[in-house]
């Protein structure tokens, strides 16, 4: 799943659980639903991932869709040493999402065999999160 910054789901990728996020990473990113500003040289559009995402594969494709990735690389520390600035994580973004996906029972243990039921789920769920967040603030 791919959020923005205030966790609303912007594209959803269903796979198996012991599937590498690496594997999915470029289908989720093509299947985002909400459409594009032109990425212009004084304007780029910024990605943010996580240490899982650190791969040649992962950044190539990246900035052939025209986004400047921003990740995280294994084995970096937190602050920056020459700058001696901390950037924090903004991880809990997803894991507010993912929180609000298992607050629908349907979702939280999955039970349909078939992977299009499924995904119809999770997408009916992201419709009513954003849904929510229009209404409620």
């Amino acid at each position: 799943m791919l959020c923005d910054r205030r966790g609303a789901p912007l594209a959803l990728t269903i796979s198996a659980a012991n599937c590498n996020d690496m594997k999915v990473a470029l289908p989720t990113v093509d299947g985002i639903v909400v459409p594009r500003p032109q990425p212009r040289p004084y304007h780029p559009q910024h990605l943010c991932l996580d240490k899982g995402y650190d791969y040649p594969e992962i950044e190539a494709g990246l900035v052939e869709r025209k986004y400047r990735p921003h990740i995280r690389r294994r084995g970096e520390e937190k602050i920056d040493p020459a700058t001696g600035r901390q950037h924090p994580a903004r991880r809990w973004v997803v894991e507010r999402t993912n929180s609000w996906h298992n607050r629908f029972r349907k979702l939280l243990i999955r039970w349909e065999k078939k992977a299009q039921n499924y995904l119809a789920l999770t997408q009916l769920a992201c419709a009513l999160i954003i849904y929510r967040m229009m209404v409620l603030g």
